[in-house]
């Protein structure tokens, strides 16, 4: 009596099991079936005018753990439902340079809540450029793209986005605002950069291939951005308007390429770019996004690309300096024109309530026909399909841990940022660094007279992450290593303290951290304030006086921009890892003790410094 009880139990049990598996959302090669199809087009029919356009809105979710009752989370509730929102973007809040970054059952748990109490299913997308740890704490974290581009190997980048792909919808996440198409060839572009594979049109467009392939293999949607090319730019279009000059063949030739490639390979979004293109669209009152001879005629008809057209975020100041009344009737107005020029989905609008509303009486006036609108949300609609929301929309909790940061995937990555390290440039009196053994215990800083190894590290903020890693590998290599934290706040009272120790060791590192940040504000002597991908007034004078005083034993390590070495031709020995992330720390530090080999190439042309495709080749000796 007893084993038929327990039996019974466990058959409970099983099908309890088998029953609750059926609502969670499963993870599969993207694709539309007929059941999607259909799908997709009841929902239509059903929904109001007032719902197709609300699925034609996304606004930011910053994932952190809130209380059903904290007001942030209610009004995002009353938002998606009183809007009829379509999709959400999940992001974190910030404070300055610093991100405040959340767990992953942390960000789940949220995606499911806002899930349950959503009538349609929403998409959630994200900004995940180097994988889920963009945002997220206790993911796999990967370098910049340009770190995959100096390998020179498309299979990395497939890769990567299948690691991406399992892991953003192991969490909930469907679609991923990458890979970025753009062709770096401006190296003075402060917000592109390292974010790009590099600035060979064929190189660029072969990666971005490979990731979507890879991405899509897994589950996972795609977005090619930001067309129809950011990379030949000099502003930052997060704060003022950037110009895109070059002609309609040079277009064509350089930044077309990898979207093109994009499409061959899938691609289930495009970004557009609040940028001007005068080749392209001669009127000086309309940005990319607002351009029905960009977007309409260009990427829909000439590219024939027929999946989801997405603009930048709606609240970016390129945009909204061109509806200089700003409130709700300039949000409207910019929403309409965005629709007009033939975009779906509006990203991230300065007034939800006016772009909304200023939409919405743009069709109950005939300005805008609703079967436009029915266009749009049908692909919308199609794409939740493609991904499974039609079927479920719940996150398994319990997959996390076994989806999320698996050993084979952090190996990967650490791979990637090995075979990434490029030596530009060596005198052979510095490299390879020596390893001496290590003591009990170091100062970071104190006056000493001599040190065999002095390290600095030059960052925004000496509060952030940058450097900590690199520190720890240099001391655990070499005894009494000195280091030092340099920002522009502090690099002129610390000038004679660094000076003062370089001049007496045996060899110097400068480690500089430089990364494309959006909307950064530079003060460069001589110009205006505004975002630059160089080195601040102060630490660029620091560095330029240790190398007046060591140049032959330093080597400068550029961890994020590779371009820095143009301001410092002088640079004897110059390595790039291209991005700031701990592995990539790491990675550097094995190649300058040769414990790893050098096999990576720049994908970048450095001017007056060195070409593309340099990149010292050298084999492991320790």
């Amino acid at each position: 009596m007893r084993s038929r009880w327990w039996l019974r139990g466990l058959l409970v049990l099983v099908l309890s099991t088998s029953l609750s598996a059926g609502d969670f959302l499963r993870s599969s090669h993207v694709a539309v079936s007929h059941e999607g199809e259909r799908w997709a087009q009841r929902t239509l029919k059903k929904l109001s005018l007032e719902e197709k356009i609300g699925q034609m809105f996304m606004v930011r979710v910053l994932a952190r753990f809130m209380n059903v009752d904290d007001p942030d989370f209610v009004k995002l509730r009353e938002q998606i439902t009183r809007y009829h929102l379509g999709s959400i973007l999940l992001t974190v809040p910030s404070d300055g340079s610093f991100l405040v970054k959340s767990e992953p059952y942390e960000a789940a748990m949220l995606i499911n809540d806002l899930q349950r109490g959503s009538r349609l299913p929403l998409i959630v997308a994200a900004d995940f450029e180097r994988g889920p740890s963009m945002r997220l704490f206790g993911v796999t974290a990967f370098p910049h793209a340009m770190a995959f581009g100096a390998t020179g190997k498309p299979e990395f980048a497939e890769e990567f986005g299948r690691i991406t792909a399992r892991e953003s919808r192991a969490l909930g996440v469907e679609w991923n605002f990458f890979p970025v198409a753009d062709v770096n060839s401006n190296p003075e572009n402060p917000i592109i950069n390292t974010r790009a594979f590099g600035e060979d049109p064929a190189q660029v467009s072969a990666m971005v291939s490979a990731y979507i392939r890879g991405a899509r293999q897994e589950g996972m949607m795609t977005t090619a951005k930001h067309f129809p090319g950011h990379g030949d730019t000099g502003t930052d279009s997060h704060l003022g308007l950037a110009a895109v000059t070059r002609t309609r063949d040079q277009i064509e030739q350089i930044d077309l390429v990898p979207f093109r490639g994009a499409i061959a390979a899938g691609v289930d979004g495009i970004m557009v770019a609040h940028v001007t293109a005068p080749a392209l669209e001669p009127d000086a009152g309309k940005v990319a996004t607002t351009s029905p001879a960009i977007v309409g005629d260009l990427l829909k008809k000439e590219l024939k690309f027929h999946g989801l057209v997405v603009t930048d975020a709606m609240e970016m100041g390129a945009l909204t300096r061109l509806y200089p009344h700003g409130g709700a009737s300039a949000s409207g107005r910019a929403a309409v024109d965005a629709v007009r020029a033939g975009n779906d989905l509006l990203i991230l609008p300065s007034d939800l309530d006016g772009a909304y509303n200023g939409l919405l009486n743009a069709v109950r006036s005939g300005e805008i026909a609703e079967s436009r609108i029915d266009e749009s949300v049908l692909k919308i609609l199609e794409a939740k399909a493609s991904v499974g929301l039609s079927k479920a929309r719940m996150v398994d909790m319990n997959a996390v841990s076994s989806l999320v940061a698996q050993p084979t995937s952090l190996a990967f990555a650490e791979q990637v940022a090995a075979a990434s390290i490029t030596l530009v440039r060596e005198n052979r009196h510095v490299l390879p660094l020596k390893n001496s053994g290590t003591i009990a215990s170091a100062l970071t800083y104190g006056m000493v007279e001599h040190k065999p190894l002095v390290c600095v590290i030059l960052t925004d903020d000496v509060r952030l992450e940058n450097g900590r890693r690199l520190e720890r590998e240099l001391r655990s290599r070499v005894r009494g290593v000195q280091i030092f934290y340099v920002d522009p706040r502090i690099a002129s009272g610390m000038a004679a303290s660094v000076q003062q120790a370089v001049s007496t060791a045996d060899k110097v590192l400068v480690a500089v951290y430089m990364v494309p940040v959006a909307g950064k504000n530079v003060k460069k002597e001589g110009t205006a304030p505004g975002n630059a991908i160089a080195l601040a007034d102060t630490p660029a004078a620091l560095l330029q006086s240790v190398l007046e005083t060591a140049r032959e034993r330093t080597v400068v390590v550029a961890f994020g921009s590779p371009y820095i070495a143009t301001d410092f031709p002088q640079i004897e020995n110059y390595m790039c890892a291209y991005s700031n992330v701990p592995i990539s720390e790491s990675a550097a530090v094995r190649a300058l003790f040769a414990e790893t080999p050098l096999r990576g190439r720049l994908p970048v042309t450095i001017p007056g410094f060195a070409p593309r495709g340099t990149g010292i080749q050298k084999a492991a000796t320790h």
